[in-house]
C-alpha cells in the first residue's frame, strides 16, 4: 500500500533532555515536560511496588523485553507508513507477527499529517512526540501504536486517551486543524489485537488536567 503524506506543516524540531524531573523539551525559551513524563508520574508508586514484589532482576528483564518489543513493532509501523521496504525485519519473527496482527488497521490510515513529529502547547505547557496524525477511516485522528503482553481493559488505559488528547490540543494549537478522533491500536502477544476509537475527545480533558495537576504537586510549576 502506498500511503500519502501531505507535507503541509512545519513541525518544530525540538531538543530534549532527561532531567531529575523527567524528560523536558525546549520550546522558545521554555523547558516543557513531556506529556509522557507528566502522565507517567502517577504510576511511579505502583511501578516501584511491582518492582519490589517481583525483584529488581526480574523487573528489569520484563521491562527490557516490553520496551524492545514496543520499539521494534513501532518502528515497523513507522517504516510501513513511510512506504519503506520491510525486508530487514524478516528474521524478527515476534515483531513481524505483532505488526501483521495490526496491519489491517494500519491500512485504514491515509493522508498523513505527521509521523513521529514533535509537538507542543503553550496552553498546556507540555510537549511530546506523536506517533501519527492522519485520517483513519477518512476522519482526522491522533493515532497511537502500542504493544501488550495480554488483553487490556479499557479502564486500565485512560492514560493513553489522555496523552492522545494532549496531542490533539497541541496539533490544533499549532495548525488550526481540529482532530475528530483518538485511535489506539494495540498489538497483543496473545494474538488478538485491540483497537479503541474515541470520538468524544473533550471527555478526556479533565483527566489530562488531573495528571498535570498531580505532576505540579510533586514537582512544582514550570
Amino acid at each position: 500500500m502506498d500511503f500519502k503524506h501531505l507535507n503541509i506543516h512545519n513541525f518544530p524540531n525540538l531538543k530534549a533532555k532527561t532531567t531529575e524531573k523527567g524528560r523536558r523539551y525546549f520550546v522558545e525559551g521554555n523547558a516543557y515536560p513531556s506529556v509522557t513524563t507528566v502522565i507517567g508520574e502517577k504510576k511511579k508508586k505502583s511501578i516501584m511496588e511491582w518492582r519490589r514484589k517481583v525483584g529488581e532482576e526480574e523487573a528489569n528483564a520484563i521491562s527490557k523485553r516490553a520496551t524492545t518489543r514496543g520499539n521494534k513493532c513501532h518502528k515497523l509501523a513507522e517504516d510501513y507508513l513511510s512506504n519503506k521496504p520491510l525486508d530487514r525485519y524478516r528474521d524478527d519473527v515476534l515483531s513481524l507477527g505483532l505488526f501483521h496482527q495490526i496491519r489491517p488497521y494500519i491500512d485504514k490510515i491515509n493522508n498523513i499529517h505527521a509521523l513521529e513529529e514533535s509537538l507542543y502547547s503553550h496552553t498546556l505547557k507540555l510537549a511530546g512526540r506523536v506517533d501519527c496524525i492522519a485520517e483513519y477511516d477518512n476522519e482526522l485522528a491522533i493515532i497511537d501504536f502500542k504493544t501488550s503482553t495480554k488483553f487490556k481493559r479499557e479502564e486500565w488505559i485512560q492514560d493513553y486517551f489522555s496523552q492522545e488528547t494532549a496531542y490533539a490540543i497541541m496539533f490544533q494549537e499549532l495548525t488550526g486543524l481540529k482532530v475528530k478522533q483518538l485511535v489506539t491500536i494495540i498489538a497483543v502477544e496473545t494474538g488478538t489485537p485491540q483497537v479503541f476509537v474515541k470520538k468524544d475527545i473533550l471527555t478526556y480533558v479533565p483527566k489530562l488536567k488531573e495528571y498535570i495537576d498531580y505532576y505540579k504537586d510533586q514537582h512544582g510549576d514550570w
